[in-house]
């Protein structure tokens, strides 16, 4: 049984753009669980959703980590959550994992009660994540379908097939939404009708996310290559070599982090992809780093420590003691002060004074 601990050192919070990681941060609540996932939860402003690796979606209120709600949402979690102002979107898997293609569902619930709003059945679950914009749900699934959903009803608006795998979270920004394939091809589609709009091709497959910034597409690739490909020109800017697979990015106002599996934190510039700085952190990356306007916060793989690297010069900004070997791909979030990370047997809350 999941249960929520009283909090074990004191928080200062304040209202306003979120935590500052380079100051001392405490735990403020925790979460007790033996049945996280790799999945990172869903967050606004107010809840947290937590997906179970038994098939149950649990609502906690962000301030205090207690329990606002449970929802048997059947099977299991084939993508991380996602939450817009009604409604927390499950992408779920259907039968024996070893037995592929696994047949999925698409599912809204209500984030005050958990009530199941409506439900989509799939041929094939959707594995790569969901992204949204004010009118659609967007994912795609292993066998080469991407999907656009009406998200108040779950209709399916248009939808594409490729004979490509997709396994990275979509991006939406603008009027396109970005989905990367593990052949290494980023594709660029019209949020409205799934036209495409451009494509390119890496050396290897695309993991996560894209990030997206004044019309520059930021991605890395299991070739260890960050890339930068401009909208504008139709054309690749540049691409930096790291040291192994690239598996996150985020595109911050001075330059693009990226996170290698050598164990190394890069910061390149937007226009170049000249080497600003990197740091070797004490295990593998695998999740997106939370950023915030002063640093980022990575939690490595196989180390007891949530890392906080300040965002000018990488230097080692801040320390978080997680209390237990992390083993989560869960990415941190944030909600408001508060900080969330995933560990084996919960969610901690860090909050920081401000």
């Amino acid at each position: 049984m999941a249960t929520v601990s009283a909090a074990i050192c004191s928080a200062t919070t304040g209202a306003g753009d979120g935590p500052i990681l380079s100051q001392p941060l405490t735990i403020s609540w925790r979460y007790e669980t033996d049945q996280t996932t790799d999945f990172t939860p869903a967050a606004d402003a107010h809840t947290v959703f937590i997906p179970m690796s038994s098939g149950v979606l649990v609502a906690l209120n962000a301030v205090d980590g207690k329990l606002v709600w449970k929802a048997e949402a059947g099977g299991s979690f084939s993508a991380a959550p996602i939450a817009d102002e009604r409604s927390v979107f499950v992408a779920q898997g259907y039968g024996d994992p070893d037995r592929k293609p696994v047949s999925g569902a698409l599912r809204a619930l209500s984030k005050t009660t958990g009530v199941t709003l409506w439900m989509r059945t799939l041929p094939v679950a959707l594995s790569s994540g969901l992204a949204f914009d004010p009118v659609s749900l967007f994912g795609a699934s292993p066998d080469g379908h991407v999907y656009a959903f009406d998200k108040r009803t779950g209709l399916v608006l248009w939808s594409n097939q490729y004979e490509e795998e997709f396994s990275a979270p979509p991006t939406v920004a603008g009027d396109h939404v970005y989905f990367g394939s593990q052949a290494g091809t980023v594709r660029a589609l019209n949020v409205k009708t799934g036209k495409l709009e451009w494509q390119y091709k890496a050396g290897g497959a695309i993991e996560g996310p894209v990030a997206v910034s004044d019309r520059v597409v930021y991605f890395g690739s299991a070739d260890g290559n960050v890339y930068a490909f401009s909208e504008i020109r139709a054309r690749l800017l540049w691409h930096r070599r790291t040291g192994a697979a690239v598996q996150a990015v985020t595109a911050e106002p001075n330059g693009v982090l990226a996170a290698s599996l050598d164990n190394f934190a890069y910061f390149l510039s937007l226009n170049k992809g000249a080497l600003i700085w990197r740091r070797q952190l004490p295990g593998r990356i695998l999740s997106r780093p939370l950023t915030a306007s002063d640093a980022a916060l990575f939690t490595p793989f196989s180390t007891d420590q949530a890392i906080v690297l300040n965002l000018r010069d990488g230097k080692t900004a801040n320390t978080l003691m997680l209390g237990e070997e992390n083993s989560s791909a869960a990415a941190p979030i944030s909600v408001d002060s508060l900080v969330l990370i995933t560990i084996p047997h919960g969610l901690l809350a860090f909050s920081a004074p401000r």
